[in-house]
């Protein structure tokens, strides 16, 4: 057996300049990025404003002020559920403006970085989050750079803690960018605006195909009254073998009773196969291999792998019914449950971990299927069947037995067409987005700065 071991020869100058004595610090890789980046300028030289977000809990008002957190950041967007706050409660120097970059300095996504686009304006971050305002250098090139690896190294080569990294400002302010040409600055901007227009085109889509499909359904300004009780006969709660209350609700049983008048089969007869996922071990988890499926990356009619385990061909045959290919659909079944989204053809094979329904489906749109169990036809059906006090968990004894009604094919067709369209504009964001690093990388390895 042979072992190869890097090395580096550091100089004792550079350690009392960097205050740092730890290995990671100084490996080989991080010496040579450093290199190229010499003439680079840092984040204190090139900001008008280093800050930390607020220290405030969100609050679920219908009108405020977005409250950007650090779950909100990832792979340059600000995307998921944004909360707001009450305007009230933030001072002015705490409100965003476009071309704002928000990095989150602390918890599983350390480092990732987003740049606030116009509609985000007025909105406010909160205190995991470090928003950096700059004024001499092109804002949606630094923050497209600190996404390329020349960034990445660096957040990860200052990050400090050992089980919780951690940025703090000094941190920040630390990290070099180079500075290109205004034309080249200007070119890689226009890049991460189009990345922008087409994750704005996702959205609407699959806002329309979801729209479309409440309306067919008459569920779209669906509400029901506020009833204080509900009388349910003993015959129902013996045949559920369900005694809480809340299984009970109005809405609930309102919205199955609308879902009735049209077709309707049972998520059973849509399935050709299924399992529940594999509890494979966290100390098994590679850098490369087969995907590993965890439920933080399932999101709504999403696959989100840019935190993705890997594992090796061995262990991902340790249940071969779990492995799934493209146009399976996965369920999340603890934590935010319901969430749905299909396996896309760039995933080959993946491998589906615990706590997850992964299913083939069978005489059903893929899309119309996944677009329904993220609307509130599913969502609240599985909010309904949900166990457990902290953490919501279901079963697929339970979730079999969700209604799916269904649509004339040519309505299918039309909110499907609208669903693809959908992925078609994300996919070409995220092509988008691997140009623009591509471009900026290219620059950096041939010292255009």
């Amino acid at each position: 057996m042979i072992c190869v071991i890097a090395c580096s020869i550091i100089q004792k100058s550079q350690l009392e300049g960097a205050h740092r004595l730890d290995a990671e610090y100084y490996q080989p890789e991080y010496l040579d990025a450093m290199k190229k980046l010499s003439k680079a300028s840092t984040i204190g030289a090139l900001t008008s404003d280093v800050r930390y977000g607020l220290y405030l809990e969100p609050d679920y008002l219908e009108r405020g002020v977005d409250f950007i957190r650090a779950m909100n950041l990832f792979d340059y967007d600000i995307d998921g559920e944004i909360l707001k706050i009450d305007g009230a409660k933030v001072p002015p120097e705490y409100k965003l403006e476009a071309g704002d970059c928000l990095i989150t300095r602390s918890g599983a996504n350390t480092g990732a970085t987003s740049v606030v686009y116009p509609k985000l304006r007025g909105a406010t971050f909160g205190s995991y989050t470090i928003r950096v305002r700059f004024n001499k250098v092109n804002p949606f090139f630094a923050g497209l750079f600190l996404n390329t690896k020349y960034g990445i190294f660096q957040t990860l080569r200052l990050q400090t803690g050992m089980a919780q990294p951690n940025l703090n400002i000094p941190n920040i302010k630390e990290i070099k960018i180079p500075i290109f040409s205004e034309n080249e600055q200007k070119k890689i901007e226009q890049i991460c605006l189009e990345i922008h227009n087409q994750k704005e085109d996702a959205g609407k889509f699959y806002h329309q195909a979801e729209q479309l499909l409440l309306q067919e359904l008459g569920l779209e300004n669906f509400e029901t009254e506020n009833e204080p009780y509900t009388v349910v006969n003993f015959s129902d709660v013996k045949s559920a073998e369900r005694m809480d209350a809340e299984f009970y609700q109005p809405l609930y049983n309102n919205l199955i009773k609308k879902i009735r008048e049209k077709a309707v089969k049972m998520l059973e007869d849509c399935i050709k196969d299924y399992s529940t996922g594999f509890p494979f071990k966290s100390e098994n988890y590679q850098e490369n291999g087969i995907p590993l499926i965890r439920i933080n990356n399932i999101g709504k009619g999403v696959l989100d792998l840019s935190d993705t385990a890997y594992i090796t061909e061995k262990d991902a045959s340790l249940s071969k019914k779990d492995l799934a290919r493209p146009g399976d659909i996965v369920l999340s079944m603890s934590g935010s449950i319901g969430l749905t989204s299909l396996i896309p053809p760039d995933i080959q094979k993946c491998s589906i971990n615990q706590r997850i329904l992964h299913f083939k489906p069978k005489d059903i749109d893929p899309d119309y299927l996944v677009l329904l169990l993220n609307s509130i036809i599913g969502k609240d059906q599985l909010a309904r069947i949900g166990t457990g006090g902290v953490q919501t968990n279901i079963s697929y004894k339970d979730i079999k037995n969700l209604l799916i009604p269904i649509l004339p094919a040519a309505t299918q067709k039309k909110i499907t067409d609208l669903v693809r369209a959908s992925h078609a504009a994300r996919k070409k964001a995220k092509e988008l987005l691997a140009e623009a690093k591509r471009k900026v990388e290219e620059m950096m390895e041939k010292g255009k700065s």
